[in-house]
């Protein structure tokens, strides 16, 4: 929440609304954004903690100490499958909001923006494709988001008996932190855009400072094109930390 307040400070557009706005409350994916992301960055920062634990762990087997050989059990990737799970399960999360959000600018509904983002709707098809693909990445990780852990598949003449699935959580993950990357840049730039539908008006001086970001690297469209640059230009943004 703190976040967002520093982002909005200054916002010549939310004062705008201040004044005869028909709309009583924003939906679930605006108003609760802070209680979403926070929940999310939890999640991602207890895996990290226990991935960075695994990371500098001994997990030889058999372990060789002290000119002992012990059979051991550290090399078992519980732990990791679950922490792999969580975190697929909070980016999912993340990337659904997004999705959402991106949906409410496009959709036509929200005042001084036009259908699809388009500067002549039903003529131009605006950025009606992009939700389109937000929607996809977003379902797509849903079914990637099914935990590996609550499966098991004995091996090894059975003396592997119970398995963590940790190479396959991880392999998903990584699927769905690409897939969430791209539905959070597809936000990114169908946001910008209709920040171009307020001007001359401001919005935030974090948010504006990120949009000079964005801009120095994506530009406004101007009218219907092809996207696929622009959203894949935003993705490696964010993934390279542009935006921190």
């Amino acid at each position: 929440a703190r976040s967002l307040r520093l982002l909005l400070a200054g916002s010549e557009i939310r004062k705008s609304h201040v004044i005869d706005d028909p709309r009583v409350q924003d939906s679930y994916s605006l108003r609760c954004a802070p209680q979403v992301h926070g929940a999310v960055w939890d999640r991602l920062a207890e895996s990290r903690r226990v991935v960075e634990i695994e990371l500098g762990s001994v997990t030889d087997n058999p372990l060789i100490a002290r000119g002992r050989v012990i059979s051991g059990g550290n090399f078992h990737g519980q732990a990791l499958s679950f922490a792999f799970d969580s975190a697929a399960g909070a980016l999912t999360a993340l990337a659904n909001i997004s999705e959402r959000r991106t949906f409410q600018v496009t959709a036509g509904v929200a005042p001084r923006l036009k259908p699809f983002l388009s500067r002549d709707p039903g003529v131009e098809s605006g950025y009606m494709i992009a939700q389109y693909a937000a929607a996809a990445l977003a379902s797509e990780n849903k079914t990637l988001a099914h935990p590996a852990s609550a499966d098991s598949v004995p091996t090894s003449a059975n003396k592997e008996d119970f398995v963590s699935m940790g190479m396959w959580s991880a392999l998903k993950f990584r699927k769905i932190v690409w897939n969430a990357a791209q539905v959070v840049a597809i936000e990114l730039v169908c946001a910008a855009q209709a920040i171009e539908f307020h001007r001359p008006l401001k919005s935030g001086k974090g948010v504006e400072a990120g949009l000079a970001v964005l801009r120095s690297r994506v530009k406004a469209s101007k009218g219907d094109e092809i996207l696929s640059g622009k959203l894949e230009t935003a993705r490696e943004l964010i993934l390279s930390g542009a935006f921190d």
